[in-house]
């Protein structure tokens, strides 16, 4: 297609039209889609993932979907366009699996981040005790998303940790993954945090009070954390229940996994930073900022929590 400005400025586009891409064929597809130096790329599908179109722009590629997925921008003559369609593919059917919701999807992420690579399916899900299929599957699914690479004999080279993290609390959050109530400790933080340390029940610490003790932002103002049984953990640690100005969440987790692979900093047990980060980037207020900040740290000190 050729656009042509007021001005008398034109410019050629290469249009690629597919039936689907995946965020693993994105840079085969522009390699093509490239080639005519005087040309700019443009990929229509009937439907692009949020991954495609974010690898897309992070080479300038423009896009449009049949839902109404639009992105082009254009310099010269000056033109730029960006919509938003559909979240989810209305023409999905029997793919092998769609989301990275539910508790077993869940506990696979969870071990194809903590533990650093290479692995194959078996030694993983053995590890962290989980159908070997299950995994399969989600590995195929972070594989379709450019998350990570397999070699020829299906064994786990590397894997975008950071990556997966983000695609999956487009399926999983903090509050509505898990059962949370809201209290108020009405001595603060430092007082909740003197009585977890003496604590002998099971609970793990997460979102900025967890976050805090690596990688500290500002002073954390409300503490959120696993426990087995939310109101035995409210009378232990002498909470009132608040649905405005709470400064501590108790949740129940969606797995016991939450209570896998745990830290202990400062005398509190956190949960694993993977999770950590997780939760922050689904609360509320500061939360996102939070991860961001612990994402860094965890890259620049890989060895300090990954296994």
């Amino acid at each position: 297609m050729r656009l042509a400005g007021p001005d008398g400025t034109s410019v050629r586009l290469i249009v690629q039209a597919l039936q689907a891409l995946e965020p693993r064929n994105v840079s085969r597809v522009l390699a093509v889609a490239g080639e005519p130096d005087d040309a700019i790329p443009l990929v229509i599908a009937p439907y692009l993932s949020a991954r495609t179109r974010e690898l897309l722009k992070e080479q300038q590629c423009n896009f449009a979907d049949a839902t109404g997925n639009v992105w082009i921008s254009i310099a010269r003559p000056a033109l730029f366009i960006e919509a938003t369609g559909a979240t989810n593919d209305p023409t999905w059917t029997n793919r092998p699996l769609g989301t990275l919701k539910g508790r077993a999807t869940g506990k696979a992420i969870r071990a194809l981040c903590d533990f650093r690579p290479p692995y194959g399916v078996r030694e993983l899900a053995k590890r962290a005790k989980l159908p070997a299929p299950t995994l399969s599957r989600v590995i195929d699914f972070l594989d379709r998303e450019a998350l990570l690479r397999k070699d020829e004999r299906a064994v786990v080279q590397e894997i975008d940790w950071a990556g997966t993290i983000r695609r999956w609390v487009q399926d999983y959050a903090f509050s509505k993954s898990n059962r949370v109530v809201t209290f108020l400790e009405p001595r603060g933080l430092s007082d909740l945090r003197l009585k977890l340390s003496k604590a002998k029940w099971a609970y793990a610490t997460t979102g900025s009070l967890a976050a805090s003790l690596v990688a500290p932002v500002a002073a954390p103002r409300l503490a959120q954390l696993y426990v087995r049984d939310i109101e035995a953990a409210a009378d232990a640690l002498e909470l009132k229940r608040a649905d405005a100005g709470a400064n501590v969440m108790l949740a129940e987790a969606f797995d016991d996994v939450v209570y896998d692979r745990t830290l202990r900093r400062d005398g509190l047990v956190c949960a694993a930073l993977t999770h950590v980060a997780a939760d922050l980037l689904t609360s509320p207020g500061r939360g996102p900022a939070e991860a961001e900040e612990l994402l860094q740290w965890m890259k620049a000190n890989d060895a300090a929590w990954r296994t």
